[in-house]
């Protein structure tokens, strides 16, 4: 309950002036809002009706945002009958009306800078004769609901196809590829001879262990 209708509903009880000082506010601005009723009841109907004409729409094809439900309602009406975009959006997010929503991507492989090659020691033979031999790595991100993202440092024994270590951030310098692999030599023991494939390098994060031997 806003203000303004706190006041309008015990009006009968106390004084306005009162009131209006309780909940501070002006006087000169509830009696505008009060004599604005009229045109708040006029379009609450009107977002009523265009709420109806909309779920008809979003019924029949629920992945359709406010952009495609707009162009729906406005297609073969006149000047007089067209919605505003913003209005459909408004009217949809008061009502709880969303349309499907593509995950949006993000960008985990950037060229590294300084453009440094490092040598393919597997030589795109990714499996190993034993465990502790071999390993892969990757990052990948974790979407959150605020629309910020994690993201996940893997290292997976090519004999095995064990996770054996990994860490995860919300960003994606050294440290968190370095917790990765600290995480696979603790889960090991060791990981000193093996080597370690990524394209870590390219994300410019760690660009000496592309493809490396640990030692």
């Amino acid at each position: 309950m806003n203000r303004f209708q706190f006041v309008a509903d015990h009006q009968d009880t106390f004084e306005v002036k009162r009131l209006c000082e309780v909940v501070e506010i002006n006087r000169s601005s509830f009696y505008a809002w009060q004599d604005a009723a009229p045109t708040r009841e006029q379009r609450a109907a009107a977002d009523a009706e265009l709420e109806e004409r909309i779920r008809a729409v979003h019924d029949d094809d629920n992945t359709c945002g406010a952009p495609r439900i707009t162009a729906e309602l406005n297609d073969g009406v006149g000047a007089e009958d067209r919605v505003n975009r913003k209005r459909v959006a408004r009217v949809m997010r008061e009502r709880g009306i969303a349309g499907y929503r593509r995950r949006r991507r993000v960008r985990t492989t950037i060229p590294e800078p300084a453009d440094q090659k490092v040598p393919d020691l597997l030589r795109r033979d990714f499996t190993a004769p034993a465990a502790n031999r071999r390993y892969v790595g990757d990052i990948t991100y974790l979407p959150l609901s605020d629309g910020e993202n994690l993201y996940l440092a893997t290292v997976i024994d090519c004999y095995s196809r064990r996770l054996v270590g990994w860490a995860v951030a919300d960003h994606m310098r050294t440290e968190l590829v370095e917790d990765a692999l600290k995480a696979a030599e603790a889960t090991r023991g060791s990981l000193a001879g093996a080597i370690f494939h990524s394209d870590y390098a390219e994300v410019g994060v760690m660009p000496r262990i592309l493809c490396c031997a640990c030692g």
